[in-house]
């Protein structure tokens, strides 16, 4: 590096490492100390930074929006209303502004004494003129204050009330240098003394990146949070400012330069360091997240496939599929609803059976085994990223500093509303009241869902079209489907809406507050929304029926479900697909580029200009004005909660769909891009903010990682025929293998046993009159002596089913846990460059220890040596 030389603040030289000194050349030392020092603020927002020079009156047009002198850069905007807009941008100082306003309230409060002459029109309609006058006054005092005490710490402003956009003023903001070396003494942070960069690998990867130069994290907003009006009746900060309406919005700007390389493929979108550098550690930890987890999909994918293929090319030869396919198996089953229905042969359920196979087969178990091992592996693999990115960003040592009030919450202090013995109840009440009746919602559209299916399949037995009375398996299973994925769109929308009105009735206290309870409660009730449909098919639907004669039923006449013959594996797999397709590209990919679109459309309609003049327009606007139409940055909520739902989606069930890592791939390619664009072009850009890790959504992960296992067992166990197959093949089998099966899966009916009013009005539907059935059942044969009762059978494989389920568990979680213990948390090489700066920082101590121990001893030396001469009249200082 070129050495340089810098005089720094007092107190901030000793922060150096061994209180050294820059030295050298004098062009590059502001730009570098500057991105050094600024990258590691708190509540920091970033702004490129082209040249900067330690005299900030140095010549030359900045980049970038800018003060009317053209030198001093916009960093930071906030918006108010105006009551009359004004053709020119104008200036007040505050004395003209508290003139106005000590006038304004001499005229109210003489008004108000009865020295003015008594007004001609309706009392009622002055004194609300009068509310109003008053209230915009206060607004008016409020922010008039506010800027003077930013103008007291020493930042710069500027106000454009021009006509560009009716009834909206802008606050421009610029920070001094001065005053930023200030904060960051104040803030205490560190600066590193060696730059440490592999040029090799950044000459080779510097196409893959977009060229973002580097910014300089400000502590803006963190000055506006301590900036705080205390002449009005409450004490407010810039929180309580913007919730009273003081400021209608407060938003950095983003950067011109940026925006171009958004449309180049790979570059800003994959580019975490990049995005770290625009937005700051927070959003920069989401996308390395979600680059990771995208990364770490590519070995399950083709796991997935892998196992999809084996499925295909086995489908042949499976012999339960062949054995439901051969129509020399004359075996006629049982009618699958009371009346409309009639019986039917087996070998039409061929199709079924072939397809279930596809995702019912050995390869499933190993595959649900590899994704348990998976999840602990993405895991433990962000963990060390992670920890790496904590080390790259200085991050090691960072607090998480004192989080400020909520505006809504200030605003309850201030009205004197928020006491606990008030408040408490009341969100109580609304909490047992609101969520335990969202999660009912839930199951009862389930269970409509379920009634629909019911219904439909007695319709279409029914119906004298040939088409839909041979297609009626797959017009339940599609209809259904497309139906709990329309609800589950639309209840998303509802519950996210009642999450936040429970949160707000809770009044959090501060930000970090408000979003983990938000979190909490908007997890819960989309998970329950989304997964209640899948849990029904894989763990209940089937498992309630009862038997020919004595079926189960629901609300009068309703019979319960029944599977098909190779089980429910296959709608579930089904339903898996639709929903988490449907989720993926309407709910996460449409509504992303859908929604802005129509919000432009809808604001180009009502405006009245054409599209030219529209763009005309557009052309003329400054940068802060072009934000100002942004859409406001509402967190990483939102993003986040799309792939943790995704993520339950690939490890809960993926026994049954172990395609779903490959759609979650595919998606999560696109969905980088539509975040990385939205961030830039479609809202305005966040407040920078630090943060060491991606906070609650980690054990939101890793209890998700958990719960799968668990799941995946049952699914296997329970839903699949694979405990089954393996009973009969190795306890019934006469010859060790599958042949046999179907026919030991399926018990004896007697018709004459229905009961009244239940048997099929077409009796001979078949063609001939049919006196026994078969259903899908494990129940003693109608010669025993108890005949309809379950059979040995059936407990043996229940047995059986139980014991995987603890074994199958107890063995993934431990090799999980091995493979936890296994993998260390800090990559090797950062834990030993960590080790070598402690000792370091050791020896750079015991130097300096050792430089003032020889300093003493150097003074303990010289002193007998030099003459003592004092005032007699002093008396002498004791050491």
């Amino acid at each position: 590096h070129s050495s340089f030389s810098i005089p720094l603040g007092q107190g901030w030289g000793p922060r150096l490492a061994g209180g050294s000194r820059w030295e050298g050349n004098s062009d590059l030392p502001c730009l570098y100390l500057f991105v050094c020092i600024f990258r590691y603020s708190f509540r920091c927002m970033f702004c490129p930074l082209n040249s900067l020079k330690s005299d900030e009156a140095a010549s030359g047009p900045k980049q970038g929006p800018t003060f009317q002198d053209g030198q001093r850069r916009v960093d930071y905007v906030l918006t108010y209303h105006v009551q009359k807009p004004q053709s020119v941008r104008r200036k007040t100082s505050r004395f003209a502004d508290y003139r106005i306003l000590r006038s304004l309230r001499r005229s109210l409060s003489t008004m108000r004494s009865g020295g003015t002459p008594p007004s001609k029109e309706d009392p009622e309609i002055a004194a609300h003129k009068h509310r109003l006058d008053y209230h915009e006054d206060d607004k008016r005092f409020r922010q008039t204050e506010f800027e003077d005490n930013l103008r007291e710490v020493g930042l710069e402003l500027e106000k454009d009330e021009g006509n560009k956009i009716p009834g909206i003023g802008f606050l421009k903001i610029h920070a001094p240098w001065n005053v930023l070396c200030r904060e960051a003494e104040f803030m205490k942070l560190k600066m590193p003394t060696k730059k440490r960069i592999n040029l090799f690998i950044h000459k080779v990867t510097a196409p893959l990146h977009p060229k973002v130069e580097p910014n300089r994290p400000q502590n803006k907003y963190f000055l506006l949070k301590r900036t705080r009006c205390t002449k009005a009746k409450y004490t407010m900060g810039i929180t309580s400012l913007l919730g009273n309406g003081v400021y209608t919005a407060a938003y950095p700007l983003h950067d011109v330069s940026i925006l171009p390389h958004i449309s180049i493929p790979m570059r800003m979108l994959l580019s975490f360091l990049s995005c770290r550098k625009y937005f700051g550690e927070k959003i920069g930890l989401y996308f390395a997240w979600l680059g990771v987890y995208t990364q770490m999909l590519i070995p399950a994918a083709i796991v997935g496939v892998i196992v999809f293929l084996y499925g295909c090319a086995t489908v042949d030869n499976d012999i339960p599929s062949m054995e439901i396919c051969d129509p020399r198996n004359n075996i006629t089953m049982c009618p699958l609803c009371d009346r409309a229905c009639s019986y039917w042969k087996l070998k039409t359920a061929c199709g079924t059976a072939r397809a279930s196979h596809l995702f019912d087969n050995p390869a499933t178990v190993f595959f649900s085994i590899f994704m348990a091992l998976w999840a602990t592996m993405f895991m433990e693999h962000w963990k060390r990223r992670q920890m790496r990115l904590n080390y790259i960003w200085d991050l090691t040592g960072f607090e998480e500093e004192e989080d400020h009030h909520r505006a809504e919450y200030e605003i309850q202090v201030m009205q004197k509303t928020l006491k606990k013995q008030d408040m408490s109840p009341k969100v109580v009440k609304g909490f047992l009241l609101s969520f335990p009746l969202q999660i009912g919602v839930t199951f009862a559209v389930v269970f409509g869902v379920i009634l629909y299916r019911i219904s439909i399949r007695a319709a279409l037995h029914m119906s004298s079209n040939p088409t839909a009375r041979s297609n009626i398996r797959a017009t339940v299973k599609g209809t259904a489907a497309v139906i709990n994925l329309v609800i589950i769109i639309i209840m998303d929308e509802v519950y996210g809406a009642v999450a936040r009105w429970l949160t707000l009735l809770e009044v959090p206290k501060t930000d970090k507050s408000f979003e983990e309870r938000l979190i909490i409660k908007t997890f819960v009730l989309k998970f329950a929304n989304a997964f209640s449909p899948i849990v029904y098919l894989a763990f209940f639907r089937g498992r309630m029926v009862g038997r020919p004669g004595d079926y189960v039923y629901v609300i009068g006449s309703y019979r319960m479900e029944e599977c098909a013959h190779a089980g429910c594996l296959m709608e579930l797999c089904i339903q898996l697909c639709i929903t988490m397709l449907g989720k993926q590209l309407i709910q996460n990919n449409l509504f992303e580029i859908g929604i802005p679109k129509i919000k432009k459309l809808i604001r180009r309609r009502k405006s009245d200009m054409d599209s030219q003049q529209q763009e005309d327009y557009n052309m003329t606007l400054e940068r802060h004005e072009k934000d100002h139409f942004l859409g406001p940055f509402v967190g990483l909520s939102p993003e986040y909660m799309e792939m943790i739902i995704q993520f339950g989606m690939v490890t809960l069930f993926v026994a049954s769909f172990p395609l779903a890592p490959l759609f979650a791939l595919l998606n999560n390619i696109i969905e980088i891009r539509l975040d990385a664009k939205k961030f830039v072009t479609e809202v305005r850009r966040p407040i920078a903010a630090r943060a060491k890790d991606i906070g609650i959504w980690y054990n939101l992960l890793r209890g998700l990682s958990k719960v799968a296992v668990i799941v995946n067992a049952f699914v296997i166990s329970f839903t699949s025929d694979f405990i089954p197959r393996l009973v009969y093949q190795y306890m019934y089998s006469p010859d060790g293998s599958m042949h046999g099966f179907v026919n030991h899966t399926l018990s004896y009916f007697n018709v004459s046993d229905f009961q009244p009013g239940t048997a099929p009005l077409q009796p001979m539907h078949l063609g001939y009159e049919v006196q026994i059935c078969r259903y899908k059942d494990y129940r003693e044969t109608l010669w025993s002596n108890t005949p309809y009762d379950l059979s040995k059978e059936f407990w043996a494989i229940l047995a059986c089913r139980l014991a995987f389920v603890i074994v199958f568990q107890n063995v993934v979680m431990l090799m999980s846990d091995f493979v936890d213990w296994l993998i260390p948390d800090i990559p090797k090489d950062i834990s030993l460059q960590i080790h070598k700066e402690k000792i370091l920082m050791v020896e750079l101590f015991m130097k300096e220890e050792e430089g003032k121990k020889l300093l003493r001893d150097n003074h303990t030396n010289q002193s007998p040596f030099q003459p003592r001469s004092r005032p007699a009249s002093h008396t002498p200082s004791k050491c």
